[in-house]
């Protein structure tokens, strides 16, 4: 993309973008802000802005004193708590690389990530030290992994060599730290895909590509010193949805949720209501299995002042309106992956689209994934690559371009097809954009199901059959037909309450918004379905599964 210069002036234009400068500033001017991280025996562990700081100074200094050095990339394998919020700015801080290590990659994926990133540290919680040991042995660069732990070192029984103490590390350590002035084009750190296929793909984000985002997604999210954010998603998962970084930009109140799964449902619900939390966010299923532990209980939380960011994939209508019924609370529904940095859209009602639109339109427009992000290109392509019109019916490949978008993987010349000569990001996603710009994705391109010519929407079809008050979850497939290319097929996992519904009974429900042609040969009764490491449907493993299904139609 050729670059026009215009007219020189003497900007301050070589004063550089370092994450660390966020934390800094937030200690200045919200230095007895509140942190508050839920410890292993449910307990709430509290400290200011200003303890923070000075323990992420003590990192610095600590990381310097063990042998780490400016390009260093540094493994963190840790749950959501305030010593990984001090590794967020203390350790990039210094120049080395954050390689956030997602705890549930298999010992084979994580292992790749560890060489594939170089990293010559490992920062570990004490009870994921057997996921380290597994890998351990065919990490041979890595030279000493750092144990975050309360206990003394010789109370932990461990392979790892060498290993140290993060506290002792740290109370050893001198308190001031001189902050390199690094080159905003330095990497902050890096978060490798977990796709389906394939090895996982290392994405850097640079300390400015980190900088933009976070002040864009923290005044387009309206965030202030008076929200309280409840850190829920996973902090190894594409910088947390950039809630770290956001929350202490705007000098808000972080909560961190700690080692925490679906059965600590209630913990986490009350939670939200004593720390009077404001901003959170998860993926559908997790918001889902919440909302059906909320609605068993007598009295329901107040929510009411709470913002529930949703991606990942699409919440369904039943959801958000399930939350808002039940709590006050409102879903907002997003859009991101991990080369667009989480946050690439957000869906906020016009003022003038609340006068224009009922109440069952205003819902139907929450299905869309939002507006794009300022700052961000986009357009939508059909396979020979000509846009197609923002007229919310044109479906085609999504393409984004900006300051926080990634240009390639780290280290894969193989995957240059993913990345256009003008700076696009093929997204792989399949979508619309409207005239008021909201973006909707109609599937990703791997899932659309090519029926006889046509394509039909599996994420469309699945919201429909979630609406039925009877179907906790829903997964649609496309699998091989011998007539008709692909079929869809429709795996269910209905509600202890509805096991008498049948399949007959979807099949209506599905009539009132599809085509006949358009519905599933088969619907199929599970237990349960399969996800990914981050929380997605996984639907090459239900592919695999059923594809001989229609062979003998």
């Amino acid at each position: 993309m050729k670059i026009v210069k215009g007219f020189r002036i003497s900007s301050n234009e070589n004063y550089q973008l370092n994450i660390i400068n966020v934390m800094k500033h937030a200690i200045r001017n919200f230095s007895r802000q509140e942190i508050v991280s839920r410890k292993m025996d449910g307990s709430m562990h509290r400290y200011t802005y200003k303890d923070s700081y000075n323990r992420m100074e003590r990192l610095a200094n600590a990381l310097n004193s063990i042998g780490v050095k400016v390009g260093d990339r540094v493994g963190v394998l840790a749950w959501n708590h305030y010593q990984h919020f001090e590794i967020y700015y203390g350790l990039p801080g210094t120049g080395a690389v954050m390689v956030s290590l997602n705890l549930r990659l298999s010992s084979q994926d994580l292992t790749y990530v560890v060489n594939h990133s170089g990293a010559s540290f490992i920062i570990v919680d004490e009870d994921l030290i057997p996921i380290a040991e597994s890998i351990m042995f065919s990490c041979k660069k890595v030279k000493g992994y750092i144990i975050i732990t309360e206990k003394d070192l010789s109370e932990i029984d461990t392979k790892l060599n060498p290993c140290y103490s993060y506290e002792q590390l740290l109370n050893n350590a001198s308190l001031h730290y001189n902050w390199p002035y690094l080159d905003e084009n330095s990497a902050y750190a890096a978060c490798y895909t977990t796709g389906t296929t394939g090895k996982p793909k290392g994405v850097y984000y640079s300390h400015r590509n980190a900088y933009i985002q976070t002040i864009v997604f923290a005044a387009q999210f309206s965030m202030t010193v008076e929200d309280v954010v409840l850190q829920l998603v996973p902090m190894f998962h594409v910088l947390g949805w950039s809630k770290p970084l956001a929350g202490a930009y705007a000098g808000s109140k972080m909560v961190f949720a700690g080692k925490w799964s679906l059965e600590d449902l209630e913990d986490l619900t009350n939670i939200m209501v004593q720390e009077e939390v404001t901003v959170s966010g998860a993926v559908p299923a997790v918001l889902m299995a919440m909302l059906e532990f909320i609605r068993k209980l007598d009295k329901k939380p107040d929510l009411s002042n709470t913002r529930l960011i949703c991606g990942g994939s699409e919440p369904p209508i039943a959801l958000m309106r399930g939350f808002w019924d039940e709590t006050g609370g409102e879903i907002i529904h997003s859009y991101g992956s991990t080369e667009a940095m989480a946050i690439t859209t957000l869906n906020f009602f016009k003022p003038w689209l609340r006068k224009e639109l009922s109440e069952q339109e205003l819902w139907d427009l929450k299905k869309k994934q939002g507006t794009i992000a300022p700052g961000l290109d986009v357009k939508i392509i059909d396979e020979d690559f000509n846009n197609l019109p923002f007229d919310g019916k044109s479906s085609g490949e999504i393409l984004l371009r900006g300051p926080w978008i990634t240009q390639n993987y780290y280290n894969a010349p193989m995957t240059k097809d993913k990345f256009t000569e003008d700076g696009y990001f093929r997204t792989g996603d399949a979508g619309t954009l409207d005239s008021e710009g909201y973006l909707k994705i109609t599937d990703r391109l791997k899932d659309v199901i090519k029926s006889g010519g046509e394509w039909i929407s599996s994420i469309d079809m699945e919201n429909v059959l979630v609406s039925h008050p009877g179907v906790l979850e829903s997964a649609v497939i496309g699998i091989p037909h011998p007539r008709w290319d692909e079929r869809p097929l429709a795996l269910i996992v209905l509600r202890e309450e509805y096991k008498s519904i049948t399949k007959d009974d979807l099949k209506k429900h599905l009539s009132t918004s599809f085509a006949k042609w358009q519905l599933p040969n088969k619907i199929l009764f599970v237990d349960s379905l399969p996800r990914t490491s981050v929380g997605k449907l996984d639907k090459k493993v239900m592919r695999a599964e059923f594809n001989e299904t229609y062979s003998s139609d």
